[in-house]
């Protein structure tokens, strides 16, 4: 059992927890992500890693509550303890020197960009951040972003914040204004699409890292299986970073979507 040494809503629905876990803060790098678990039969939760700490043995963890067992994680407070925190899993983001980097999140995908954020930046890199979201409110670890990149732009769909429009509008300005040497996105299925799709048309490479369903974490189940460049590939094991051009987000969006009306049943209102 992991400890929560303690919790922060960066909004409204999306909770930041530091949690202690040595052995994964030692061998942590950026990319990686844990599986956790809130109760012995709890449903298993992949989460990226945003950030460790080695001197305290902690890891830090940024949860969305979108459904049952998130919810289950959320309502958890500081001094109490996840029943299991498992890794770190999958193949580590390749950290080394590009040129300049676009590293583009979307919603609470902008905490597991922050720790490739912070290693691009560190290697040498000219690192511009877009940081988009709904509205202002739903805008999270701006101070964090700067503090190890070389510009951050905001990105809303509301005008609330920083600039009106989607993530892609905000990258295309970069592109136009100077050269990009690799693009990295994170966020909503549906935004990494459309990120893909505007960094193919301008010919910059770009490493998705893909949230789909996930069981096991080890490459076992299956269940987060996606194909990329016409062949099949297992989130957990093979990723969970992959060439966005190659990746059949239309069947990821697909399957991600298969089980979405047992989740709205399972945490409706009971009658």
């Amino acid at each position: 059992m992991n400890k929560i040494v303690s919790k922060e809503y960066l909004s409204e629905k999306v909770v930041k927890f530091v949690v202690e876990a040595p052995r994964i803060a030692k061998s942590r790098r950026a990319g990686h992500f844990v599986i956790c678990r809130v109760g012995k039969l709890g449903e298993r939760i992949p989460l990226t890693i945003a950030d460790s700490d080695l001197e305290k043995g902690t890891i830090t963890l940024v949860v969305q509550n979108v459904g049952r067992s998130s919810g289950k994680l959320c309502a958890l407070e500081e001094g109490e303890y996840i029943t299991d925190v498992v890794g770190p899993l999958g193949k580590a983001t390749e950290i080394k020197k590009y040129g300049t980097v676009v590293c583009a999140g979307g919603g609470v995908g902008v905490a597991p960009l922050y720790p490739i954020v912070q290693a691009m930046h560190e290697a040498g890199n000219r690192v511009i951040v877009v940081l988009a979201a709904r509205t202002k409110d739903l805008i999270i670890l701006e101070k964090e972003m700067r503090a190890v990149s070389d510009e951050v732009i905001i990105m809303t769909d509301d005008g609330s914040y920083g600039k009106q429009g989607v993530v892609t509008v905000g990258i295309e300005e970069v592109i136009k204004r100077e050269k990009v040497d690799l693009c990295v996105t994170i966020g909503p299925a549906i935004m990494m699409k459309f990120v893909s799709l505007l960094t193919k048309k301008y010919d910059v490479p770009t490493f998705a890292s893909l949230n789909t369903i996930m069981v096991d974490g080890t490459g076992m189940c299956g269940a987060c299986r996606i194909t990329v460049g016409g062949q099949t590939k297992f989130v957990c094991v093979d990723g969970p970073e992959f060439d966005a051009h190659q990746v059949d987000f239309d069947e990821m969006l697909l399957r991600m979507n298969a089980f979405r009306d047992e989740e709205q049943k399972s945490i409706a209102p009971q009658k």
